[in-house]
């Protein structure tokens, strides 16, 4: 099995050889693309285990292609990691409600970046191997197979992140869960981000999901649970 394949995108020079080299001697293989467009461009070329994304790029920024890497059928699931020197927490966090897995703020060192790409391709490789079941409640169904979400028959559009908290919400069925562990199982982290952010993804989700919604449930302060009731599938 050839060593995992990673897409570097950021106009730096300097700072992208340097990367280069030391994830060349952690074992991994490097594209460099020096624009955002660039970037996007070279995902249809090859197959990529993991993007590590600047943000401050010409012309299209990172908050940008991560966004429509995010949106595109066939790479939404590519793991992401933010690289860069905007560290400030509404950075952060909207790098995370756009679909990132981790964020790292330069200045950094290279061993931390490698253990973090580490642990994403260990998660995601593990995650993968469990992707064989169908959550249902009432008309909403969640395939993790195929990682599609529909309602009434019909496929919904979904963040990411939004997929990711369904599925947390919808395999502990009648179980209260805390926004920190909610925060943790979606994101994989307990820290750098604000647990308030799962209330924004709560809301967004409960508007896609219209009478469904009302299944998601506030634990006044606690967080949120998914209650399926009799009846809830037939809401009028």
């Amino acid at each position: 099995m050839s060593n995992p394949l990673l897409l570097v995108v950021e106009d730096d020079q300097n700072l992208a050889k340097l990367l280069e080299y030391n994830l060349n001697r952690a074992g991994y293989r490097c594209h460099l693309s020096g624009t955002g467009e660039d970037g996007f461009a070279e995902l249809s070329k090859k197959s990529f285990d993991l993007v590590l994304l600047d943000v401050m790029l010409p012309g299209m920024d990172g908050f940008e292609l991560c966004r429509k890497i995010r949106q595109h059928q066939r790479y939404k699931d590519i793991p992401i990691i933010m690289v860069t020197a905007k560290g400030e927490e509404i950075d952060r966090i909207l790098g995370f409600e756009l679909g990132i897995d981790d964020y790292v703020v330069k200045p950094f060192s290279p061993r931390e970046l490698t253990l973090r790409i580490r642990a994403i391709l260990k998660r995601d490789h593990r995650q993968s191997g469990k992707m064989e079941e169908l959550l249902k409640a009432g008309s909403l169904e969640v395939d993790l197979t195929r990682h599609i979400v529909t309602l009434e028959g019909k496929e919904l559009v979904v963040t990411l992140m939004e997929f990711k908290l369904l599925v947390a919400l919808l395999k502990r069925k009648g179980e209260a869960q805390s926004r920190e562990r909610l925060l943790s199982d979606v994101w994989d982290i307990d820290k750098s981000i604000n647990t308030r952010t799962i209330d924004t993804h709560i809301t967004r989700i409960r508007e896609k999901l219209g009478e469904t919604g009302r299944m998601i449930t506030t634990v006044r302060g606690l967080g949120y649970k998914f209650e399926e009731k009799e009846g809830d599938d037939h809401a009028a």
